[in-house]
């Protein structure tokens, strides 16, 4: 038995912010951000909805998807780095909106690379503890740390939440593979600071592009697979550029690509989850398709899973 995904679920804001609500109140423009970045809107919550609240829309919606009840949990892990508050956890704060009362919790922080952590982390558990059922959750409300005169990484980021329960699978399904690393030396360029976010993006940009193909390479490697095997790609949903760099690593058509940061933009921890399902819903991800996640983030940390999709 591997760990493998038994359901999945996602949370949007409702309120969007188009790239021409932006030209309004900064010195920017929507042909600047779509060249530039490939977005064209994003969704930002409300004031009145915390990070731990879109946890839980999207917790909800995996756990009936998976047909799981709450109080089967084993463990809530979220990734995130825009916590309601430093303690308690948004997992502590989802498992008493959840109900979950058997559940163990803890937060990861990993940046954007916070759920590829924490399905790994999930996998660790499910094969080597004995543990049935873990809900993985990645959110953010980047739009509480974003600076919006600074329109270099205004533009870029947007609020939600993806969720996954993953437990035992039969067969060849599952998670293969992962690739998991770290550069502290980077930390430097991609930050928090007096409650903003501050990025060097020309070096994230240059850190991005490197990793995101080497780390989707070394998963596959790993697993005694090779790039022809690949059914899709999904790449953290940063900038069009930077996934298209993974994209022509693995010498994968571009119907084979996720993409949703055009509608979305970097939602941070929550985007690869978003985006899958997004693809699931589309009938981009078949059954027994394989797919590649990767994903970077602040720290600098990146990482990657080869998962064989179903249920």
């Amino acid at each position: 038995m591997r760990a493998g995904v038994l359901g999945i679920g996602r949370y949007l804001p409702e309120k969007i912010v188009t790239n021409q609500d932006l030209e309004k109140i900064m010195d920017t423009s929507d042909e600047w951000i779509r060249t530039r970045t490939g977005i064209e809107e994003r969704r930002i919550a409300n004031d009145d909805v915390d990070t731990s609240d879109m946890a839980y829309g999207a917790a909800v919606k995996a756990l009936e998807d998976a047909n799981v009840d709450a109080e089967d949990l084993d463990m809530i892990l979220v990734a995130t780095v825009t916590p309601d508050q430093p303690f308690p956890s948004v997992s502590c704060m989802l498992q008493e909106k959840l109900g979950a009362k058997k559940a163990s919790a803890m937060d990861i922080s990993a940046a954007c690379t916070g759920f590829i952590y924490g399905m790994v982390t999930a996998k660790q558990f499910i094969e080597n503890a004995g543990y049935t059922n873990v809900l993985v959750v990645g959110v953010e409300k980047l739009s509480k740390i974003t600076n919006m005169e600074d329109r270099n990484t205004a533009v870029l980021f947007g609020d939600g939440a993806g969720a996954m329960v993953l437990g035992p699978v039969n067969g060849e399904r599952g998670v293969l593979s992962f690739d998991l690393g770290a550069d502290g030396s980077g930390g430097e360029h991609l930050y928090q600071e007096n409650e903003n976010l501050v990025m060097n993006g020309r070096e994230v940009f240059k850190f991005a592009v490197r990793q995101m193909g080497e780390s989707s390479m070394r998963v596959l490697e790993k697993a005694g697979l090779t790039k022809e095997e690949v059914d899709y790609l999904i790449p953290h949903q940063a900038n069009i550029r930077i996934m298209e760099s993974a994209r022509q690593r693995l010498d994968l058509p571009i119907e084979k690509m996720s993409k949703t940061v055009n509608k979305y933009g970097n939602t941070s921890a929550a985007s690869i989850p978003i985006s899958l399902v997004e693809d699931i819903e589309n009938g981009k991800v078949k059954e027994d398709d394989l797919l590649v996640m990767v994903g970077f983030g602040g720290g600098l940390t990146w990482g990657a899973i080869a998962l064989r999709w179903g249920r």
